[in-house]
Formats: C-alpha cells, structure tokens, sequence
C-alpha cells in the first residue's frame, strides 16, 4: 500500500471539520497532560510538609534498593566464586588422572626393572628361598 501525502481514513479523504476536530481534541490531551504535570510539581502540591511527611517512605525505599544492589552483588560474586572453584576442581582432577597414570606405568615391572639397572642391581631370576628357624626346646 503506498501512503499519499493526504489524510485517510479507510482510503476515504478526511473533511476538514473532521481533520479540526481531531487537532483540537489532540491539543486537549496534550494541555491536560501539561496541566496534570503543573499541579504535581507545583509548590503549593509539593509543599515541604508533604516531603517531610512521605520522608521515612522515601528512605525505606532507598534501603530497600540498597539491600537489593548488594545482594545482587553478592550472588553475582557467589556464582563467579563457584565458576572458579570448579574449573580448580576440573584441573585438580586432571592433575590426578594423568599423575595417576604416570604412576601406573612407573610401577609396571618393565619400569622398575629399567630404574633397577641403571642402580647396577639385577634382577632375581630363580624364586626366593624360604628360611626356617628351627628353634630348640629345652
């Protein structure tokens, strides 16, 4: 649809009482809603009683966005702390595996008998011979 440079409704040419009435019910709205924001901040609406008055609300208010700020401050604080730990926890782990595995090939048989050669010791090839203390009774 393209749009012409003449008021429509409906594709229908607006008469000029309508288009009128239709300015000055806008011009309405717009001095009511400036008359409105006049009356709020006038000096007799916002006299010093009623700040004083409503003075306890308003810091209720304020403490209130206070304890929010910070609490909000302290779960993000909380839940970063929590990130951190668990990527520690992540590296500790695989710290663990490989150290544990390393450890699992350094004990193989295999290993310790390389290690034991380069200390000049060999390797037993017959079983070990069982000692028996006889003892004497008397």
């Amino acid at each position: 649809m393209i749009m012409s440079g003449r008021n429509t409704v409906k594709n229908k040419e607006l008469s000029e009482e309508v288009q009128d009435e239709m300015n000055e019910s806008v011009e309405e709205k717009v001095e009511e809603t400036q008359n409105f924001l006049r009356s709020i901040f006038s000096k007799n609406r916002l006299s010093s009683y009623l700040v004083a008055k409503n003075l306890p609300f308003a810091a209720f208010v304020a403490l209130l966005g206070l304890l929010y700020i910070s609490n909000r401050h302290l779960a993000e604080r909380t839940v970063r702390s929590i990130d951190r730990l668990g990527r520690d926890v992540k590296e500790l782990s695989w710290d663990y595996k490989s150290l544990s595995a390393e450890l699992m090939k350094l004990t193989t048989q295999t290993e310790i008998a390389k290690r034991a050669d380069t200390l000049e010791l060999k390797e037993r090839l017959e079983p070990p011979i069982k000692l028996e203390v006889v003892k004497e009774k008397k």
